[in-house]
């Protein structure tokens, strides 16, 4: 079997209205996403995913990366990724390029496990068929008592985690939390991200409190370039610290690992390198004592991706579940995505054991056109109009 095209497809949707979610980036109108698929003169197409600026996704892999890999065996899937990083290294490391080539990579994994008639999260050794899912949502809303209805729906549907946004004020931050666990109910988890909001004082006393509410864990405080307020943060609170959604390759997690600012390391199989660097950052955070959870904000693709990913690693803890109302998720793939008890299940079909919903691809492609449209995309922002500065965060606990 040989590599005979590799192809990008973006995807776009926007919300009803043009207002789907408000938080900390302001309101959320749209959404978009990378397929990536490699063709092969066999029987089998691998499907992957990336996430990042997808006119840049598609120029990086359809015209530095795909004729590199034209003619080579996708079986090789470690020697490719060694050689599409080198290709990228001088401009890539971090950022677009890596989350490119780690499209690819979730592509050339299907397709060996297709090839093999095995589940990718058989070939990286897992036993299990399944793994922890949380619901993510619960954005910024003036009236408290949609919190707590959400959660509950959250719960309702089979979800025993949810997630929810936080970065307000101190004030409203505390009373959401609140809301979130009357919703959810008692057994049931409650994990907050603090959207990058928090100055190292106010994240020490929301923290402390945050661990009086039994929360989770405490994701995202500081913006990435932080280490030291991570580092600082860490030993003054007793709730699990997360992150590492913006961060990319093993060298940056390293970075995060090494300086002990984290407990829970959340690398993006869509984002971080594919399949390959997350399982290899998965098992440089078990040497150090750390869990994985990963993130995944995108597509149904790229959170199956991270599934078989954390489902094979002995300190993988959950997924993430976008329940915004994203047709990436929700109706993309041909057979939806089930969650019970709390457990996304993979079943066992061979590669990611995920087919696409054809038309579901052809409406949302067809939606994005030729070019990256005006909105705000909730990590992407294009437009002057749709740039919005988050209000001050005001300190009133």
């Amino acid at each position: 079997m040989r590599i005979e095209q590799v192809e990008a497809v973006n995807l776009h949707f926007d919300y009803p209205g043009g207002s789907g979610f408000r938080y900390a980036g302001g309101t959320v109108t749209s959404r978009v996403t990378t397929l990536v698929f490699v063709h092969t003169d066999g029987p089998h197409t691998g499907i992957g995913a990336a996430y990042s600026h997808p006119d840049l996704v598609k120029l990086i892999l359809e015209r530095h990366l795909a004729p590199h890999l034209v003619g080579r065996d996708p079986a090789d899937v470690e020697e490719l990724w060694e050689l599409m990083y080198g290709l990228t290294r001088w401009y890539g490391r971090k950022g677009v390029a890596i989350s490119a080539l780690g499209g690819i990579d979730i592509a050339l994994w299907d397709l060996r496990g297709k090839a093999a008639g095995k589940p990718v999260y058989e070939l990286l050794g897992a036993e299990r068929d399944w793994v922890p899912a949380y619901a993510s949502g619960l954005f910024w809303t003036d009236d408290l008592r949609e919190l707590e209805e959400e959660a509950a729906r959250h719960v309702g549907r089979g979800f025993r985690r949810v997630k929810m946004r936080l970065g307000r004020d101190a004030e409203y931050d505390l009373a959401a939390v609140d809301a979130a666990r009357r919703g959810a109910g008692d057994g049931h988890d409650v994990i907050v991200d603090g959207s990058h909001r928090y100055s190292l004082e106010l994240a020490e006393s929301v923290g402390t409190e945050l661990a009086t509410r039994g929360v989770f864990w405490f994701e995202e405080p500081f913006p990435p370039e932080q280490l030291d307020d991570y580092v600082a943060l860490r030993p003054r609170i007793t709730v699990p610290l997360a992150a590492g959604e913006n961060d990319f390759g093993v060298q940056g997690f390293r970075e995060l690992i090494r300086a002990g600012a984290l407990d829970i390391v959340q690398p993006d199989a869509c984002r971080a390198g594919g399949i390959t660097e997350c399982a290899r950052i998965g098992r440089l955070a078990d040497e150090a004592g750390l869990g994985v959870a990963t993130h995944t904000w995108s597509d149904a693709v790229a959170l199956v991706a991270n599934a078989h990913v954390v489902a094979s690693l002995s300190n993988g803890i959950t997924v993430e579940v976008d329940q915004t109302g994203n047709p990436f998720i929700d109706e993309l793939l041909a057979e939806p995505l089930r969650v019970e008890d709390g457990r996304l299940l993979l079943g066992d079909a061979p590669g990611l054991g995920v087919e696409l919903d054809d038309r579901t691809v052809s409406r949302l492609s067809a939606a994005y056109g030729d070019s990256m449209a005006d909105g705000n995309y909730s990590d992407l922002v294009f437009g002057r109009d749709y740039y919005t500065v988050a209000p001050p965060f005001i300190d009133r606990a």
